[in-house]
């Protein structure tokens, strides 16, 4: 009896101890594999998912809140003439590959981030940077053109982390970043590993390893939920679902906001979408209340222009391009474009693709037929990113704080406006917060009433995870599954 009650309280040992192990770990669903793990080398937001404050970081970093906190740079200051922030760097950062942190490696990323051959994404965030030098090895002065209010602002992007030369070349297949975790492994088409950093020079993260597991098919990531092979879904992509989680105690279901813009993307240069009155029928051609509640289940906010509602400068402005089939039709025949087919290119997520089929209806109610292509990731990033190769497309533009984007005539809808090229230059050089909301107010307004794109909604972060799970981010400030403050409960 004795023998049977120690080899019980034995089993019972061993099973806890393995459920503590297990808790260790966590396994986090993504609907998109990333194409790369380079975030200074990529433009899909899924790069930032798995790595943004996990592996990489940069001299300042965004807080769940959307603040700028320090990050690899503890302190800064400015000079007053706005042109020269002096960062001090934290001691004792190693990268993952055991080489030391220092100023030069700075210096390195920021010069390589705005070269002339720069792959950089976000390549103007660095446009305002005159000079970068390595005071010593633990100082950097960073001397810019003009003053620049959103300086610390945009070192915070995942596209501005700190990079070694040594390792910067491969960082898109073997990241190596100085972050609280180090890349494991990556097997294309199912996962990516990350295992925790044990020489890092912050405070050491709870979980031992963290798995991104990439599942695209809502019913299967439903089925992931449940089953518990996937301990939590950041960006779930079945909202419809949703109140079936609600309904059981072993979930939390958590419904933030994000940064990401989702619109009906049009080419702007090329014919007809480069005629204003049909770019203006196409968004009076949209019931967004119809989008948001058949392809996101009524989670989703509407909005007028490329600009956050929740932002204390956003500007309501979606009654310019309100629903008016009417005048949709009135504008099509003004510009002599009855019959008219366009391409409609969408991504794998479901917000395109279930928002895709209902814009088609609606455009096809006014007049407009739509070829409608379903393209995976990789390829959309090619052909109507890079190649600028559709007329129509959806997508959510996640990145914070990214109306700029408009004033890049290169950009993949092509916007080509020197009055707007002018506010965002503006812009660039304000400080006074009052002078950059008025400024904003314009370059909003702008956007809105040259139609550049349909302006659909503010895509809601909705999220499901193990009741059990604590320091998930409740709101996105920006595109990232930040791992630092996430621990089991029990």
């Amino acid at each position: 009896m004795t023998r049977s009650l120690r080899l019980g309280a034995l089993a019972l040992l061993l099973g806890s101890s393995a459920a503590l192990a297990q808790q260790a770990d966590i396994s986090i669903g993504m609907v998109l594999e990333p194409p790369n793990l380079d975030p200074t080398g990529g433009a899909a937001a899924a790069i930032d998912e798995v790595v943004y404050a996990n592996v990489f970081e940069g001299l300042t970093r965004f807080a769940p809140d959307g603040s700028v906190i320090p990050g690899l740079a503890e302190s800064w200051e400015i000079s007053e003439d706005g042109l020269t922030y002096t960062f001090t760097l934290r001691e004792g950062v190693t990268f993952h590959d055991g080489t030391t942190m220092t100023a030069d490696d700075v210096v390195f990323s920021l010069d390589r981030a705005r070269a002339e051959d720069s792959t950089n994404a976000q390549k103007p965030l660095f446009a305002g940077i005159e000079n970068v030098e390595a005071v010593d090895d633990t100082t950097v002065r960073v001397t810019l053109t003009a003053p620049d209010g959103a300086f610390l602002f945009k070192m915070a992007w995942g596209d501005a982390v700190i990079v070694a030369p040594e390792s910067a070349d491969t960082n898109a297949t073997n990241p190596v970043g100085t972050g609280p975790f180090r890349f494991s492994e990556w097997v294309e088409g199912d996962r990516v590993e990350l295992v925790r950093n044990e020489e890092y020079w912050g405070e050491p993260v709870a979980l031992e390893a963290a798995t991104f597991r990439f599942i695209s098919d809502p019913n299967a990531a439903f089925a992931a939920m449940m089953s518990g092979d996937v301990d939590a879904f950041p960006n779930f992509p079945a909202p419809e679902t949703l109140v079936q989680f609600e309904a059981d105690p072993r979930f939390r279901v958590v419904v933030g906001s994000t940064e990401g813009e989702t619109i009906l993307a049009m080419n702007n240069a090329g014919s007809p979408l480069d005629d204003i009155r049909i770019r203006q029928a196409i968004t009076h051609a949209i019931n967004r209340q119809d989008i948001i509640d058949g392809a996101m289940f009524g989670y989703g906010t509407p909005i007028g222009t490329h600009f956050a509602p929740h932002n204390p400068d956003y500007v309501d402005l979606t009654a310019n391009s309100a629903y008016d089939p009417d005048a949709a039709r009135a504008l099509l025949a003004e510009a002599g474009a009855e019959g008219l087919t366009l391409r409609l290119m969408l991504p794998p997520p479901s917000y395109a693709r279930r928002g895709g089929e209902i814009i088609a209806a609606q455009l096809r109610d006014v007049g407009i037929e739509t070829e409608i292509t379903n393209m995976e990731w990789a390829d959309w990033l090619e052909r109507v990113f890079r190649g600028h190769d559709f007329d129509l497309t959806i997508v959510s533009h996640t990145e914070p704080f990214d109306i700029n984007i408009y004033a890049n005539p290169e950009y993949y809808f092509q916007y080509d406006s020197p009055e707007f090229q002018a506010m965002n230059a503006e812009l660039e050089v304000t400080t006074d917060p009052a002078a950059r909301s008025e400024i904003l107010a314009r370059m909003q307004t702008a956007i809105s009433e040259d139609y550049v794109n349909g302006f659909l909604f503010q895509l809601a972060k909705t999220g499901v995870a193990n009741a059990a799970i604590e320091g998930l981010w409740e709101n996105s400030p920006t595109q990232a599954n930040d791992l630092t403050a996430v621990h089991w409960t029990e």
